[in-house]
């Protein structure tokens, strides 16, 4: 195995330095975007997905119920 000679190394460091951004650069270009339409997964049609404001009272519902079965578990002790 030859030794690299002490001028070639600055040198491969200095174009591996260039060449890895343009690489990323290049890679950036060539992706396709991403739309904000694009959901990951799969699509739930918008009639059976129940309004934020559903998921908000089910989840209060869900809270309360915790509370009640705290409160009942530190009057039982």
């Amino acid at each position: 195995e030859a030794p690299v000679p002490k001028m070639l190394a600055p040198c491969l460091l200095r174009r591996a330095v260039l060449t890895v951004p343009l690489i990323f650069l290049v890679a950036l270009i060539l992706m396709e975007p991403v739309r904000a339409d694009q959901e990951a997964g799969t699509a739930i049609p918008a009639e059976s997905r129940p309004c934020v404001d559903c998921h908000a009272f089910e989840f209060m519902q869900r809270a309360l119920q915790d509370l009640k079965k705290t409160a009942y578990n530190l009057d039982t002790r």
